[in-house]
């Protein structure tokens, strides 16, 4: 039975996870004076302030207190330890160890990061008991002993104890029993509690996010992307709740290191942390030419080949970084994957992302956003997050759901891993019912759907296919999901533009296909023509000029009133998805000059395709099914094209050819009469 939703959290865990449990604002407290990780904290109150009572609380916080006080390595303090293991012949500490292994001797070696000492004999026995001490290193509480021989080779500081700071052993089935008396809502506030945070100052929909930075933890090979401003707490998940995660910050990184070292046939980081996470990605960059080829095999199938060797590992991947600009701008002319680094910016790369967080709808951190209640001991989480590896709900929404046609083989994939995940975090004993599912299945699809939308700004029309849907297995009613930042303000605005305004959509400089708006204004003057923005490009400028010199001598065909001579012309292109100036704007200019002479303005949210050449022919547009991709994707509602592109009718798919009410031209005048509105 579930409890009752008005039961106070605190007390249902202290009755059903006593000992297991601490409260948080005590992990504040020392933390704010303390820099160690939270694990390393509740490892000390979970044995000393696991308890209600105030006074053996008080007494407790002492406690740790004094052995973080004396036993705790910092940096600026180390010849002091270094003093008092000489002096006292042996002592307790608590520091990171990393080792390696010696070859020249054949003995391990550990390094204490706080104390500054290496070159420690350590047995291979704790070596092969904690294979992290290898990769990265694991938090200890270690007795050193001091023992200095004339001449000696090694360290004269000797390891007489070592023990890792994580949970000795975990009950499963007593976290399942324990997690049937709480609601999802409280169980939910519970993980959230448990990672620091106080869930009731949050929305709904920021707690689902919140969560969903916990899915790498729980999921096997997962990888998701989290962009957002600065300060809203993307990283702290990784690098402080869990000694099983590994945090690489933004910078250089190496094929060895990340993933195989072929001198030492040593798995990296992906086959000994259960989640890697990269800070900052603007910053990544591989030292191997082959790095991000190696990433991207690993990311699509958990697996990568180092010489002859194939090498599975499971390790999530993560990658966290800031926007620098308004999420409404990137949606609108540029993609939101746009902070990561040049050569990283690869559709193929993306496609492996199995869901993006918005990070820019969570809340930047306050301190009332800290929680002092109850949660579990973060040891405790990670343990349990661990043992959730093994066990797969990849398959709950086959019971009670289909996924729409538009999801690829990648999609489904990428949407039944984030339920998962979800499944796992929420109802870990998988006793869940077909409500809690497409709760999980709304938000894994719209995860899912924001990378598509990226792809298909980056790779175009191959990834066209975005209107993710489910159907009830039951009703068979089909639902689709939405991505709530594409539905901000269109690029081509609703109602009459300006006389001499239009859009059209070329392919830039930069290979990609954009929108173009081209502004004209007319004054009095005696038939000069200028140019600014992206039309100041010399070769765009020359594509002006002829259409300049089309309008004059073809004015009369389209209004016999007009007269060219009287008014000077400033033309301004707007190049508003940054692809570089556009060559073929000839016909596009010959309308804007014959709509602002006229004061007449095109039709509402018209797209005008195709071009013309210096003796008035027709030229084509190219790539017609991708330009009404971006159109749409705009704003535009109509389309204007040549005669000559009929035949690339059927390249386009009928779904999106059906959003436009499409017209034909057959020479520049024609054009200029339908773009107007003019029969």
């Amino acid at each position: 039975m579930e409890a009752n939703a008005e039961t106070d959290i605190d007390v249902l865990l202290n009755i059903h996870f006593a000992g297991r449990v601490v409260r948080k604002d005590l992990t504040k407290l020392l933390k704010e004076g303390a820099n160690v990780p939270v694990f390393v904290l509740e490892y000390l109150l979970g044995m000393y302030c696991a308890v209600e009572d105030e006074e053996v609380i008080a007494d407790g916080m002492k406690t740790v207190k004094s052995i973080l006080a004396d036993n705790y390595v910092r940096p600026d303090e180390s010849e002091k330890v270094k003093s008092r293991i000489k002096e006292q012949g042996h002592f307790k500490i608590i520091d990171k160890v990393t080792v390696k292994l010696n070859e020249r001797r054949d003995v391990y070696e550990a390094q204490l990061a706080n104390l500054g000492v290496k070159g420690i004999e350590i047995s291979s026995a704790y070596v092969k008991q904690f294979e992290k001490l290898l990769v990265g290193g694991i938090w200890c509480i270690l007795t050193l002993q001091y023992y200095y021989e004339e001449g000696g080779r090694t360290s004269p500081f000797l390891l007489e104890e070592l023990k890792p700071i994580q949970m000795p052993n975990l009950d499963m089935e007593a976290l399942f029993e324990g997690r049937r008396s709480f609601t999802e809502s409280q169980w939910m506030d519970v993980l959230l509690r448990s990672t620091g945070l106080e869930p009731t100052v949050f929305e709904e929909r920021t707690k689902w996010h919140l969560l969903a930075r916990l899915i790498p933890l729980v999921e096997n090979n997962y990888n998701i992307c989290e962009l957002g401003p600065r300060g809203t707490g993307k990283s702290h998940v990784y690098k402080e709740i869990s000694p099983n995660s590994i945090l690489v910050s933004g910078g250089q990184t190496t094929v060895p290191n990340l993933f195989y070292n072929m001198n030492t046939r040593k798995v990296g980081l992906v086959g000994v942390w259960d989640v890697v996470a990269f800070d900052e990605v603007a910053g990544i960059k591989f030292k191997d030419q082959d790095g991000i080829q190696v990433m991207k095999d690993y990311m699509a199938s958990g697996s990568f080949s180092r010489g002859r060797d194939v090498i599975n590992a499971n390790a999530a991947m993560v990658f966290v970084g800031n926007l620098n600009q308004s999420v409404e701008n990137l949606v609108k002319t540029g993609h939101l994957f746009a902070p990561f680094p040049e050569e990283m910016i690869d559709s193929a790369f993306f496609d492996r992302m199995h869901a993006y967080v918005p990070g820019w709808e969570i809340p930047k951190m306050k301190p009332e956003f800290l929680t002092s209640r109850y949660g579990l001991i973060v040891d405790f989480l990670a343990e349990y997050f661990r043992e959730m590896r093994k066990r797969n709900f990849a398959d709950a929404l086959e019971s009670y759901f289909k996924l729409g046609n538009n999801l690829n083989q990648r999609d489904v994939i990428a949407v039944r891993k984030t339920v998962s995940g979800m499944l796992k975090l929420l109802y870990p004993h998988g006793e869940y019912d077909k409500e809690v599912v497409e709760k999980c299945l709304g938000y894994a699809l719209e995860s899912r759907r924001r990378v598509k939308e990226q792809l298909k700004k980056i790779g175009g029309m191959e990834f066209y296919d975005v209107h993710f849907s489910y159907i009830d297995a039951d009703s068979l009613e089909e639902k689709f999901t939405s991505v709530p930042e594409q539905r901000g303000g269109a690029l081509i605005p609703e109602g009459p533009s300006n006389p001499g305004t239009l859009h059209t959509v070329v392919m830039g400089t930069r290979e990609h296909m954009g929108l173009y708006r081209l502004e004209l204004q007319v004054v009095g003057g005696n038939g000069r023509l200028s140019v600014s923005g992206s039309g100041a490009d010399p070769k765009t400028k020359e594509a002006i000029k002829i259409a300049f010199d089309y309008f004059k001598a073809n004015i009369s065909r389209v209004s016999s009133m007009s007269k060219v001579g009287d008014h000077d012309y400033h033309l301004h292109t707007v190049e508003i998805h940054n692809t570089g100036p556009a060559r073929p704007l000839t016909l596009c200019s010959l309308i804007a000059f014959c709509s602002g002479l006229m004061g007449k303005p095109v039709l509402n949210q018209l797209v005008v395709l195709g071009d013309m050449s210096l003796g008035g022919n027709i030229v084509p547009a190219t790539n017609v099914a991708e330009a009404l991709q971006v159109a749409f994707d705009s704003g535009a509602k109509r389309i204007l094209l040549p005669m000559s592109n009929v035949n690339d009718i059927p390249s386009v798919p009928g779904e999106l050819f059906a959003k436009f009410q499409t017209s034909f031209y057959s020479d520049p005048v024609d054009a200029v009469f339908k773009a107007l509105g003019v029969e």
